[in-house]
C-alpha cells in the first residue's frame, strides 16, 4: 500500500493552507481533491473580508491559494474519498483510485449547500433550479428569478443576480433577514430586489423548465404562486463528512468535533475549515484552521516517529514515564539519570505529560511508571517512586 506522512482531504482554503504549512515543516504532503481545487469560494462572486485584499472574486482568491501551495510542491491528486479507516492502528484513506496509508490525516472537505427537499427541486435541478449564482446567473438575462434563504449567502447572491435578472425575489421564512447589516442594506436599496418574508416553498413547478413557485405564508397559511424562470437555493450548508462520520466524533448535523489543536476523537486525524463544528465558517477561519491542523499534525508525526524509534523498535527498552509538570517527578528523573549512568544501564525517559498519545497507546494511566518493552511488546510494568524502586523492578 502507498504510504505518506500527511494526507490532506480537500483543497479549499483550509486544505491548501495546511499544505503550505505542512510542506514548509518538511512533511511529505498528498492533497486529495475531487475536481478543481478551491472549495466553495470558487462559486462566490465577491469576497471583501479576506485581510489585505479589499476586493476579489472567489475564483481569483482560490487561484492564488493554489499557486502559493504549488510553490512548496505538495502532490495533488484528483480522486474521490469513499471512506477513512483505522486498521490495526494504521490510518487508511480509501479512494476510488486506491488506498493510501497516512501517518496523519487532515479532513478539510468543507460543506455543501443544503437542499430544500420540496417537490420539484430534484426534477428541475439544472433546468431552472441552481445552487450557484455565479455559475448560472447569466442564463437568466432579463428574466424574473427567486432566491430562497435569508442569510449572507442568499442576500449577497441576490445582489449578484441583479446584473442579469429583471427582478429578484428573495423568499425567506422569517420576518427579517439573518444576514449582516451591510449586505442587507445593499440588497434593500436595489430596486430589482423584492423581499417576500414569512414564506416557505411548497413546490417548484413548470414544464420543461421552471415556471413558478408555490409559496405558503407561515403566519396566515395562505398558498400562492410566484411566476419565475429560475430558483437559486441558499438555505444553509451540510458538512462533507459522511465518509468519516462513523469513525470520528461529530455533533448533530455531522459537523466534526475537534479541540483547539484541530485534533478529532481519533489519534492522528485532524479536521479544519467548514467541515468542523465551529462558530464561524469563513475563508479566514478556514485558513487559520488549516495552519493549526498542519502544525499539530507535524508535532504528532515527529512525536510518533521519535517514540516509535526509541520505544517500539529496539530489542529491549527500559522506559520510565514521568510528568514534566510535577517537580518531584522531575527531581526523580535527575536521580534516575545519575543512577543509570553509574550502573551503565540504558533508561529511556518519556515525558507522559507531553506524550499523552503514546501513554494511551501503551495503557499507562499513572505517573511515574516503569516499563520493560521487547520489540514493542510490554513485558512488565510497575509504579516507582525512587531510583531504588526502579533498580528492584529491573532486578539490578
Amino acid at each position: 500500500m502507498e504510504r505518506r506522512e500527511l494526507v490532506i482531504l480537500g483543497a479549499g482554503p483550509a486544505g491548501l493552507t495546511a499544505a503550505i504549512y505542512g510542506r514548509r515543516a518538511g512533511l511529505d504532503v498528498l492533497i486529495i481533491e475531487r475536481g478543481m481545487p478551491g472549495g466553495q469560494i470558487t462559486i462566490t462572486d465577491e469576497i471583501e473580508n479576506w485581510p489585505g485584499v479589499q476586493h476579489a472574486s472567489g475564483q481569483e482568491l482560490a487561484d492564488s491559494f493554489r499557486r502559493h501551495a504549488e510553490k512548496f510542491s505538495p502532490e495533488f491528486r484528483d480522486a474521490t474519498v469513499t471512506s477513512l479507516e483505522v486498521r490495526d492502528g494504521r490510518k487508511v484513506v480509501v479512494t476510488d483510485k486506491g488506498e493510501v496509508e497516512a501517518e496523519a490525516v487532515i479532513i478539510a472537505t468543507g460543506a455543501n449547500f443544503k437542499r430544500l427537499g420540496c417537490p420539484g427541486e430534484a426534477e428541475y435541478t439544472g433546468r431552472g433550479v441552481s445552487y450557484c449564482a455565479v455559475c448560472d446567473g447569466a442564463f437568466f438575462e432579463g428574466e424574473e428569478v427567486a432566491v430562497i434563504g435569508g442569510g449572507n449567502t442568499a442576500v449577497e447572491e441576490a445582489c449578484y443576480l441583479t446584473q442579469f435578472a429583471s427582478k429578484v425575489y428573495v423568499v425567506h421564512r422569517r420576518d427579517s433577514f439573518r444576514a449582516d447589516k451591510v449586505p442587507v442594506e445593499r440588497a434593500m436599496s436595489n430596486p430589482k430586489i423584492v423581499p417576500i418574508f414569512d414564506s416557505v416553498v411548497e413546490a417548484i413547478e413548470g414544464g420543461d423548465m421552471v415556471e413558478r413557485l408555490v409559496l405558503r405564508n407561515v403566519k396566515t397559511q395562505e398558498v400562492s404562486t410566484l411566476p419565475v424562470s429560475g430558483v437559486f437555493i441558499f438555505v444553509g450548508t451540510a458538512p462533507n463528512s459522511g465518509f468519516a462520520s462513523s469513525l470520528v466524533e461529530t455533533s448533530p448535523g455531522g459537523w466534526i468535533k475537534t479541540n483547539s489543536r484541530m485534533e478529532t476523537s481519533v489519534e492522528g486525524i485532524f479536521a479544519a475549515g467548514d467541515v468542523r463544528d465551529t462558530f464561524l465558517r469563513q475563508v479566514v477561519t478556514a485558513a487559520g484552521d488549516g495552519a493549526v491542523a498542519a502544525m499539530s499534525a507535524y508535532s504528532y508525526i515527529t512525536e510518533q516517529l521519535h517514540l516509535q524509534k526509541i520505544l517500539l523498535e529496539p530489542p529491549r527498552v527500559n522506559a520510565l514515564f514521568y510528568s514534566s509538570i510535577d517537580q518531584e517527578q522531575v527531581r526523580l528523573v535527575g536521580r534516575v539519570e545519575e543512577w543509570a549512568s553509574s550502573k551503565n544501564v540504558q533508561v529511556t525517559l518519556v515525558d507522559g505529560y507531553r506524550n499523552l498519545r503514546m501513554m494511551e497507546k501503551l495503557g499507562v494511566r499513572e505517573l511515574p511508571t516503569a516499563m520493560v518493552l521487547k520489540e514493542g511488546r510490554e513485558v512488565s510494568r510497575a509504579s516507582v517512586t525512587s531510583e531504588e524502586d526502579l533498580g528492584l523492578f529491573l532486578e539490578l
